[in-house]
């Protein structure tokens, strides 16, 4: 397999946080007059010099040629993806050992997972599967499918807020595109049963796992084990222990230790969090198959969307967080005698390397809600 000669870039400056906007996309096409051999056998480059073509993002997306990949990378936080247009099949057009060596950051594309647009079932309008950038097949990714949704909105040319379902292995999932471009989605209910996380350790609250030790390299850590139709680890530090400093831990030597210990029969994501107050969290996440075999482990993401929303719902769990925003709208509204909006849910901001979210945890309905940013970084082509 060879990665392809045409390659379509943004020429505007990205920021630390903000790639190029798809408003002021200006692409060009990198021509190959030359290839490389890499380091797979099969895997070659091509690349050299510029020409100043510059197709429109539509007619590119509304290639079909046969024997080629198009595909769209784009990122949520740092969280990237290679986003590929599948609505003519319900089998992806990759291999998950193709999506291995277009994710390798060195010789391929670079990427965390390729997300696939596939037909929808059961009534959703689409359907989203993932291949991660080991092979593994996650159930869903919360950055991937606010991706997954501005990917939608330019394949079908949908303008102003949106919303629409979307099929994945965690159940229906329904983001809404909103008026600056940031996705809200709809994350479901989380699970909080131990044996549906899943884990094996006991449950101590009821059939759930809040504030349970796990020892872990001679460690023994306090986590509470949340589902947000993947596994998460969420711990606020070892017991005993003051409020953790995140920055401070070696996520790459303790992570894969959390990852794979054997209380978590289906592998974990681990989240460490930071309080810095009742609605400002900060947390630095260990992905569970987000790590590559034959370089560098990268397990250490920069943003992981349904990491942020089980921090937030463990927070509250935990006592970190609470209703502040409902209880203060009920003094204001008794002590000025106003009518104001009451909201029964949990918002906090998290801080991830990529950036914020915002993580909203509904008592109306009990679901939990994202709200972050995802840009389009550039469009390129795959010989198969």
């Amino acid at each position: 397999m060879a990665i392809a000669a045409t390659i379509s870039l943004s020429l505007s400056s990205p920021t630390r946080h903000s790639l190029a906007s798809q408003n002021s996309f200006q692409p060009i096409s990198l021509k190959s007059t030359a290839t490389i051999t890499l380091r797979y056998p099969s895997l070659r480059i091509s690349a050299s010099s510029i020409s100043m073509e510059a197709p429109s993002k539509s007619s590119f997306l509304d290639r079909k040629e046969s024997g080629f990949l198009h595909f769209v990378k784009y990122h949520g936080l740092g969280n990237d993806f290679i986003l590929v247009d599948n609505r003519n099949s319900t089998e992806p057009r990759i291999t998950p050992e193709q999506a291995v060596k277009l994710c390798d950051r060195n010789f391929g594309i670079g990427a965390d997972g390729v997300i696939f647009a596939m037909p929808g079932i059961n009534g959703t309008d689409y359907s989203m599967r993932i291949f991660n950038s080991d092979g593994s097949e996650p159930e869903m990714c919360g950055n991937g499918v606010r991706c997954f949704a501005r990917f939608i909105a330019e394949l079908d040319n949908l303008h102003g807020r949106q919303s629409f379902t979307i099929n994945t292995g965690a159940g229906l999932i329904v983001p809404e595109i909103q008026d600056d471009k940031k996705v809200r989605v709809d994350m479901g209910e989380p699970t909080l049963k131990a044996s549906n996380v899943p884990t094996k350790l006991p449950a101590n609250e009821g059939q759930s796992v809040i504030k349970s030790e796990l020892t872990v390299d001679g460690v023994t850590w306090n986590v509470t084990c949340v589902s947000m139709g993947n596994p998460h680890c969420v711990t606020f530090g070892p017991k005993g222990s003051e409020n953790l400093q995140v920055d401070e831990l070696n996520l790459p030597q303790i992570g894969p230790k959390f990852e794979h210990h054997e209380m978590f029969p289906a592998r974990t994501n681990t989240e460490f969090v930071q309080v810095f107050s009742r609605s400002h969290l900060k947390m630095r996440v260990w992905e569970r198959g987000a790590g590559y075999l034959l370089v560098v482990v990268v397990g250490a993401t920069l943003a992981c969307g349904t990491g942020a929303c089980a921090v937030v719902v463990a927070a509250v769990l935990e006592g970190h967080a609470g209703r502040v925003l409902f209880l203060l709208s009920l003094y204001l509204h008794s002590l000025l005698l106003v009518s104001l909006p009451l909201s029964l849910k949990q918002s906090c901001t998290v801080d991830l390397p990529g950036g914020p979210l915002e993580i909203e945890w509904s008592e109306e309905d009990n679901h939990v809600y994202m709200t972050g940013p995802a840009e389009a970084v550039f469009y390129g082509s795959v010989p198969l």
